[in-house]
């Protein structure tokens, strides 16, 4: 019997160590969240072990809800653990109150601001690899993005603390088989059962039947998270370098995160605002964005000029002679006017086919809705001859061999694509 449970202990000991490596733990204040749990009570156990070749300075902190009867009985359990095993303790009594998103949300905040207050170094929970698995598909289930889809990280940040997670490439069989070879005892948390609570129903009901055709279903929603997550950092480092091409400032690791999630959502609505210029989706792409305000832009005339400033409008207007392409000369006697559009705007693009509407115009041809009311068009008193993107009217468009006027609308500042 023993020589089957030293395998176990060294599992979990060689996974929770190749967690910590690499991370300057040495000297540092280390505390453990301690449910009183087997997760917890084996988070807590190994990192005593590991606390003298590591170096850090190891408390243990229980979160007392006040939620089930036995409450007062899971803190004793963890007080009287540490005290047996020397290690600090502290309880922390908090009120839940159930807001919106429900009782677990709350209690997760409430455990969340109490971590957030710690005066320590690092706070280390005992996530482990069924916890990763059934979180990653609970979030797919959900039709959560990248940042759902990668789990939780084995290293984090909550605030300006690191945050640990030692045990997250460790299974539950070994996170058990390691408390009985070390003859740890824990509380059983009765709200575990209850089948109602979806992360209960995926333990107990759909991972085991996933399981019987899929036996390493876990170790492949923990690889997916991985890959997900290398994903979602190159998103990052792809994001802030376009950013930064565009001569935008660099946002916090907060805010690109944030707007990594918003832009990823797709969403036609989204107005993302950053430094002066606004992030937008558009047919799976996003653009960036200059606002202008062309409301007071007055018509103009236009007689002839190669270059054509428009400051209103954010660019100018250029044209250069063509043969069999542009504007027919013959046509442009009392010279055009530059106007924005105009309700009932339509443009003809060949002579044998009818007139059109802007609006279905500009969307076959890709323009973006908010820049549709600020591009400069070229009209003859009440009749369309130019559109950007669109092109001439055919009624004045020069035939073959004739010269005409090509116009192109140069912006000062294109809507830049970056590709999600």
């Amino acid at each position: 019997m023993a020589a089957s449970r030293k395998p176990r202990s060294a599992e979990v000991l060689a996974a929770a160590r190749a967690a910590l490596a690499g991370l300057d733990l040495r000297g540092k204040r280390l505390a453990a969240g301690f449910s009183g749990g087997v997760d917890s009570t084996v988070l807590v156990h190994v990192l005593q072990r590991l606390a003298p070749e590591v170096g850090y300075r190891l408390s243990a902190v229980h979160v007392h809800h006040g939620l089930s009867r036995n409450a007062d009985a899971w803190c004793r359990s963890c007080a009287d653990f540490c005290r047996s095993s020397r290690i600090p303790f502290a309880a922390r009594r908090v009120r839940v109150v159930k807001v919106g998103k429900g009782l677990e949300a709350a209690a997760r905040a409430a455990r969340r601001k109490v971590f957030e207050g710690l005066r320590v170094d690092a706070i280390a929970f005992g996530h482990q690899l069924d916890d990763q698995a059934e979180t990653v598909l609970f979030n797919l289930l959900r039709g959560a993005g990248l940042a759902g889809a990668s789990g939780m990280p084995v290293v984090g940040k909550l605030g300006k603390k690191l945050l640990l997670r030692p045990l997250l490439a460790v299974p539950r069989e070994a996170i058990l088989g390691y408390a009985r070879a070390n003859c740890l005892s824990w509380v059983e948390d009765e709200s575990n059962a209850d089948e109602a609570l979806t992360r209960n129903f995926i333990r107990r009901c759909i991972g085991p039947l996933l399981a019987t055709r899929f036996p390493r279903w876990r170790e492949s929603l923990a690889r997916a998270a991985r890959h997900f997550s290398s994903a979602r950092v190159d998103a990052r480092a792809l994001l802030r370098e376009f950013l930064a091409s565009k001569g935008l400032g660099a946002p916090s690791e907060v805010r690109l995160a944030e707007m990594l999630r918003q832009l990823a959502s797709g969403s036609p609505r989204m107005k993302l605002e950053h430094d002066g210029a606004v992030l937008r989706n558009y047919r799976g792409k996003v653009l960036v964005d200059r606002p202008l305000e062309p409301d007071g832009f007055k018509p103009v005339r236009w007689n002839g000029e190669r270059r054509f400033s428009l400051p209103e409008l954010g660019g100018e207007l250029r044209f250069r002679k063509v043969r069999g392409q542009g504007i027919d000369l013959g046509r442009m006697v009392s010279g055009l006017t530059v106007r924005l559009r105009a309700p009932g705007d339509r443009l003809q693009q060949d002579l044998d086919r009818p007139r059109r509407t802007l609006k279905n115009l500009f969307q076959e041809s890709g323009v973006p809705e908010w820049q549709r009311g600020r591009l400069p068009l070229l009209a003859s008193r009440t009749e369309l001859v130019w559109v950007p993107g669109i092109g001439v009217h055919a009624p004045y468009r020069a035939r073959a061999g004739e010269v005409g006027w090509l116009p192109e609308w140069r912006p000062a500042c294109p809507s830049n694509v970056y590709d999600r």
